[in-house]
């Protein structure tokens, strides 16, 4: 339910917006990203999947097309729909640091379709053990790549930087899940149907911290270092270590609540 009710949010709001394009302009967003709204709509655009459906021929033309754009070389007739819908294109399939193309299972276009069934797995009824330790590395494995894929490559990520936190959040996650459902199974002072209602929520505490220590262990260096500081023409303009903590406090609180609509929300309101 939660990930139809996305859905059919992300295509309302990308929809009615289709007759919306105001003039182009390179790298920079469709939307006020001043305002709350306009942030919102500007990561509907990037988690769109349909941009998954777009042909090598028309991902080649988008490109050329900014290209020219960037050039002064644009052809008549251009339109700013045109030139906005090719930005999004090529927003949503290459890294904007790198320049690289971005494998499908891990771009932000493609977290919703791809990791809808890994949550699936999480949250099925009356787990093994098994099965538990199984759905949550498939999930922590899935969720470094698209991490390490849509880095913040500005600043170097080692291969040691990105295996700490993988084995790092991997075995959080195996640890948390696997412990509490153990304990679990071994109260006696809990009903049977209690203790299988509350094994439902385990996931969460688990992809919960262990999203947080993946993040931590990523970019703790960014703290000491330091991240780049643009202007509002996205020229940088230095490097500040306050810029880098406030960014490292809200992207852990950001990954701590995410996963509550759909691993608690939705599954209390099943309950009722």
């Amino acid at each position: 339910m939660a990930f139809h009710f996305l859905i059919k949010l992300m295509f309302r709001g990308t929809m009615s917006l289709e007759s919306s394009y105001p003039e182009f302009r390179l790298n920079q967003s469709r939307y006020d990203q001043a305002t709350f709204l306009g942030r919102f709509r500007h990561c509907l655009d990037l988690i769109d999947p349909r941009t998954l459906l777009v042909s090598e021929a028309k991902l080649y033309n988008s490109v050329k097309l900014l290209e020219d754009f960037k050039n002064g070389k644009l052809s008549d007739g251009i339109t700013n729909k045109e030139l906005w819908e090719a930005q999004k294109i090529k927003q949503a399939t290459f890294h904007p640091d790198t320049g690289e193309k971005v494998l499908m299972p891990f771009r932000m276009c493609g977290f919703v379709p791809f990791g809808s069934p890994i949550v699936a797995g999480m949250l099925m009824p009356n787990p093994t053990i098994a099965q538990t330790i199984f759905w949550q590395w498939l999930n922590q494995s899935h969720n470094a790549f698209v991490n390490y894929s849509n880095r913040n490559a500005t600043k170097p990520t080692t291969t040691a930087m990105f295996l700490k936190g993988y084995f790092g959040a991997t075995t959080a996650a195996l640890v948390i899940s696997v412990g509490l459902s153990v304990a679990l199974r071994r109260s006696q002072k809990l009903s049977l149907a209690t203790r299988k209602l509350i094994e439902r929520f385990v996931p969460y505490p688990a992809v919960a911290t262990a999203s947080v220590l993946n993040v931590v262990l990523m970019r703790k260096d960014e703290v000491s270092q330091g991240i780049d500081v643009l202007d509002k023409n996205g020229s940088v303009i230095g490097s500040s270590k306050v810029a880098a903590k406030k960014a490292l406090f809200e992207m852990a609180v950001t990954r701590a609540v995410i996963p509550i609509p759909i691993l608690i929300l939705q599954i209390g309101r099943a309950h009722v």
